[in-house]
């Protein structure tokens, strides 16, 4: 039996790694995009993934990617922008050009990485109304649209824990900005479980999933919990909401953008869900305990850096 092919839009980053790895054990043939190949050897060396030269946001090219598809999976998107309008390109502007390759290329099925909070009237920061925007663009096409809404996700090559670890070991204090903010980190596994058993059920059809994990925090419990595991034991200084917006202003305005005033701005709603994973899914979603204390505990300082600098130069490549 021939095997179904996935086509995994921003599959190079810290969620597609996870994804097309599960997809490729469970029997998939994965068509994984990049702008640069050669820089993703650790996906082409699985049996039934192949990644391919392309430039995503070029109609042609993406009509031609998706021709033979059973699904396309978009997981392209970025927490700031470098370009002016860059949410709306990459959030707004290719799902729109995605949808319109999905029935030119006669595919039917169509799962969209979304975010917890995404609203395009409501949200409280521009990346939250662009990708609610670009939400509300998928599930009004004539397609099977699934979305998925997680909260902040951690994992092995994640850049929230591994951030946090790598600047405590550097720095005598952290300040910490919006350490009032609650959020409910869940598992990458977890949600690119959901993922896949979604594909084939129609159940799924026309849904918006928001995926929690099972224990909310605030932001200064979670650097605390990084703060003990790592064995660094720095002092955490809580900045209040005024000086939080003015350091997101400040770092804001530096070439890699450490966090900028539309992260503050996010910030201000709470990542939290009422419930966490569809019970249809059959997915029990991770605590972070054991699961973020054997790699951030156990990883040495040159490891942490070497997997938030990977990880980035996977984000550039969406």
């Amino acid at each position: 039996m021939t095997p179904k092919t996935i086509c995994v839009l921003g599959g190079t980053g810290f969620v597609g790694h996870q994804l097309i790895s599960q997809l490729s054990k469970a029997g998939y043939f994965v068509v994984a995009p990049s702008r640069n190949r050669e820089r993703r050897r650790s996906l082409s060396v699985l049996p039934t993934v192949d990644v391919v030269d392309a430039d995503i946001h070029d109609d042609e090219t993406l009509r031609a990617l998706f021709v033979g598809c059973h699904a396309v999976i978009n997981l392209v998107g970025i927490l700031n922008e470098f370009k002016r309008n860059d949410f709306q390109r990459n959030h707004v502007e290719l799902v729109q050009k995605v949808v319109e390759a999905c029935k030119a290329a006669g595919v039917s099925r169509l799962l969209h990485m979304s975010a917890l909070n995404a609203d395009a009237s409501q949200g409280s920061s521009a990346y939250l109304r662009s990708k609610g925007a670009g939400e509300d663009l998928a599930h009004a096409a004539d397609l099977n649209v699934t979305s998925f809404r997680p909260s902040v996700m951690f994992g092995t090559d994640d850049q929230f824990f591994n951030k946090f670890a790598l600047m405590l070991r550097y720095l005598p204090l952290l300040p910490l900005v919006c350490a009032d903010s609650r959020m409910a980190p869940v598992y990458v596994s977890d949600v690119t479980t959901a993922m896949i058993k979604s594909l084939d059920d129609p159940k799924c059809y026309g849904q918006r999933y928001d995926l929690c994990g099972p224990e909310a925090y605030t932001l200064l419990q979670l650097a605390q919990y990084t703060n003990r595991i790592s064995g660094f034991n720095r002092p955490i200084i809580a900045l209040g909401s005024g000086m939080s917006a003015l350091v997101s202003r400040v770092a804001g305005i530096l070439p890699f953008k450490p966090f900028s005033h539309d992260n503050y701005l996010s910030l201000q709603t709470p990542a939290t869900c009422t419930t966490t994973f569809p019970a249809h899914l059959g997915v029990q979603p991770h605590s972070i305990e054991p699961i973020v204390s054997k790699y951030i505990g156990d990883q040495s300082l040159n490891g942490r850096f070497d997997t938030i600098r990977q990880q980035a130069a996977r984000d550039e490549d969406q």
